[in-house]
């Protein structure tokens, strides 16, 4: 193997909950205010992505560039009779954009090795071996760069890798072995603010986290946050909650939904899986939520509360290059671009592993896991999904889509924009 393992700096997974210790209480605010049954079978990003290329011969990923244009891979040899247009049209059918968005001018065609379905084999064919080495953070199809990813933590387990693929056949240089940061869960909108909002600080015994977003689930008022922000990840065991931290006059609810992780439908050996790190709470009877509404500061990195971002709409599909931003008890509002999209991550320190997830290059600290992760469109934002994890050099978190947080198997159809909106 090459000796020359990049060291890469996304993400691997530390719990980004925080410990509420002795003296707690000290640090100021500057706010003012086992198994399931159900087969994890829904349909992902990469799955799209695949049907894209049924469609388009020779498609081998899309990504927005440093200029915010839409860059399209194509095979040589396999590439389509499509026009520039029609190839456009065709995406935005497939994945539900604006038309208008990927004329023939808006687009760059790259030269791609690897078609996407190629690429999809075989990381469908790698993943239930790839995470039985000890040392494996993620695999990912790296839209970006037209190849498979797969994050270690050192150039020992990189080396175990190079083997694994050698023994299913799956060509070495389709694949990307690098040194990932590990990533960790991130368990301050610190003050009491009512009607709730996202992005304030939240109490659950022990420990402090982020309110992720209000939301009517089946009819029950509450709000979702963080599974391994509850007293035990994965099951429900009715985890009390109170904002900002717990006292006579600030119980705000308590936990009803929390599927199990399962090591069934696919996932590798010895590990658990969801596709999701949420939870949700059921509101406390007299305490006011506004639903649809997330804390807004005064700037990138404050926690002072100056109004709220309205959510007008949920996510349907990402792409790599977009630009999101969360706020968190810890870390405030931070903000930037999506750096991998539909990665299957092994939360460092579990057996767990996270199926597509997303990484962000953004600020991120313990205490903002279940911060809400969002675009700003206009007057209102579109809710991307809920924060969890991190890099430990604070620089990358990691976060759950909302399309995964609503399937069959995790808690299914949420209601979550502003009345009157979407």
């Amino acid at each position: 193997m090459a000796r020359a393992l990049r060291r890469f700096v996304p993400v691997m997974s530390v719990f980004l909950g925080l410990v509420l210790a002795s003296g707690f209480g000290a640090w100021s605010a500057t706010l003012t205010s086992q198994m399931p049954q159900a087969p994890l079978s829904e349909e992902t990003l990469d799955d799209h992505l695949a049907r894209l290329a049924e469609q388009i011969p020779g498609f081998g990923g899309i990504f927005l560039d440093e200029n915010g244009q839409v860059a399209v891979y194509l095979v040589k040899g396999e590439v389509t009779t499509l026009s520039v247009r029609e190839i456009g049209a065709t995406i935005a059918r497939t994945l539900g954009w604006d038309e208008r968005r990927l004329r023939a001018g808006a687009i760059r065609i790259l030269p791609g090795q690897y078609s996407f379905r190629q690429l999809k084999e075989w990381n469908d064919q790698l993943f239930p071996h790839i995470f039985e080495i000890e040392g494996v953070t993620l695999t990912d199809i790296d839209e970006a760069r037209n190849r498979l990813w797969i994050g270690v933590e050192s150039e020992e387990v990189a080396e175990t890798v190079i083997e694994t693929l050698v023994s299913l056949g799956v060509p070495r240089e389709a694949v990307l072995v690098e040194e990932v940061e590990p990533i960790l869960p991130m368990a301050t909108l610190r003050e009491k603010v009512r009607p709730l909002v996202g992005g304030l600080q939240i109490n659950f015994p022990g420990y402090l986290c982020t309110l992720g977003f209000n939301a009517v689930r089946s009819n029950v008022t509450g709000w979702v946050t963080a599974s391994h922000c509850t007293n035990v990840q994965g099951g429900v065991e009715g985890t009390p909650y109170w904002q900002p931290l717990e006292a006579m006059d600030t119980f705000i609810g308590t936990e009803i939904a929390d599927p199990l992780y399962t090591w069934r439908f696919g996932c590798p050996m010895g590990r658990l899986c969801r596709y999701s790190d949420s939870a949700f709470v059921q509101l406390a009877s007299g305490v006011s939520a506004s639903l649809g509404h997330v804390a807004q500061t005064a700037s990138l990195g404050s926690l002072t509360i100056t109004g709220s971002f309205q959510i007008t709409a949920e996510a349907t599909r990402r792409i790599r290059g977009e630009v999101l931003s969360k706020v968190g008890r810890t870390t405030g509002w931070s903000q930037g671009p999506i750096t991998q999209t539909c990665v299957n991550v092994g939360v460092t320190g579990t057996r767990i592993v996270l199926l597509c997830q997303d990484f962000v290059q953004a600020t991120v600290a313990a205490g903002d896991s279940g911060s809400p992760v969002f675009k700003i469109n206009g007057s209102g934002v579109t809710l991307y999904g809920l924060l969890w994890g991190g890099n430990s050099s604070g620089t990358s978190f990691v976060y759950s889509p909302i399309g995964n947080i609503q399937r069959s198997d995790e808690l299914g159809p949420l209601k979550t924009c502003a009345i009157g909106t979407c």
